[in-house]
């Protein structure tokens, strides 16, 4: 399992294990999942305070699952997100709702610490100094150790950063072969009347990241617009077509081929599987060390119908 930094400062795998589908699960399929993601080199695992049909419901189910001694909680990273209101819906970046939130984190994942907090989705009535006082909390508090964002924009990140001042170590970004408009665009940038030439990201996401060291995490990696798996979809022969040849040649599942676009990229992405399935985390995490070759990727993004000066 390959390594990238999170931020500038710590190593983490460049897979990760998304949890938001675990809180029907018994105690036994969690456990195989997290085993079946550890013996793979997966030592991150992916929470929200949402996941699960009541607020802290996932990261609940991994706490009573594990039952993690201090020196077992210690070899892994745990990240959660705070943020959303569901029963709005609408976005909550207050200094209340983000302490209380993490509080609550702590409590459900029976922790004495957050290892990264994510802001999950923009909040359009965001104040950054009230961020700004709830990371200050957090972090002196011991609570939570490091800090992100999750589906915002170069702008949105410039202005938490007017008053936060720890710095802001992840974004995670929906992001798949076949749904890859953060790449895609730059590809094609300065074509004229061409969609895929629009800028939908507020300016350069994936190069603004790349300079300011902030790693970008792919939820949904294997979804196709819309919702589906493109995976095996009818939808995308072509795609398909293509994976399959290089998942031949390099013997490996197509869904290593589909991790592989993705870590290939020289930004240092983390994949974010949501699988509950061992053998799909296990067959996808063998694409964290594979190197796809320039043509090899660019005919993945060909084939997904995206244009390719």
């Amino acid at each position: 399992m390959r390594s990238v930094p999170l931020g500038s400062g710590r190593l983490a795998p460049n897979v990760v294990l998304g949890l938001m589908r675990i809180a029907e699960l018994d105690d036994d399929a969690v456990r195989g999942l997290v085993r079946t993601a550890r013996d793979a080199g997966i030592d991150m695992f992916d929470h929200a305070d949402i996941y699960g049909p009541q607020l802290h419901a996932c990261e609940r189910r991994f706490a009573e699952a594990l039952r993690l001694s201090p020196a077992e909680r210690d070899e892994i990273t745990i990240q959660t997100k705070a943020g959303i209101v569901r029963e709005g819906p609408y976005f909550d970046f207050s200094y209340e709702h983000l302490v209380a939130s993490a509080e609550a984190s702590l409590r459900a994942l029976d922790t004495d610490y957050i290892d990264v907090l994510l802001l999950h989705r923009p909040d359009a009535l965001v104040e950054p100094e009230e961020v700004a006082r709830a990371f200050d909390h957090l972090e002196s508090s011991g609570k939570v150790r490091a800090f992100g964002v999750s589906n915002h924009t170069p702008r949105q990140i410039e202005l938490l950063k007017t008053a936060v001042r720890q710095p802001l170590v992840a974004d995670q970004v929906q992001l798949s072969i076949a749904h890859a408009p953060l790449v895609a665009q730059g590809v094609a940038a300065n074509m004229q009347g061409f969609e895929q030439s629009v800028s939908l990201d507020g300016g350069g996401l994936v190069d603004y990241c790349r300079i300011h060291g902030i790693t970008l995490q792919a939820w949904s990696p294997m979804q196709a617009p819309g919702g589906g798996v493109f995976l095996g979809s009818p939808a995308y022969p072509e795609l398909n077509d293509a994976i399959a040849r290089l998942a031949e040649h390099y013997g490996v599942e197509p869904i290593a081929i589909a991790t592989a676009w993705i870590t290939r990229h020289p930004a240092g992405m983390q994949v974010v599987l949501g699988t509950t399935t061992p053998a799909r985390v296990a067959a996808a995490a063998a694409g964290s060390d594979l190197a796809l070759t320039r043509a090899e990727w660019y005919g993945l993004l060909r084939a997904a119908g995206y244009r390719v000066p």
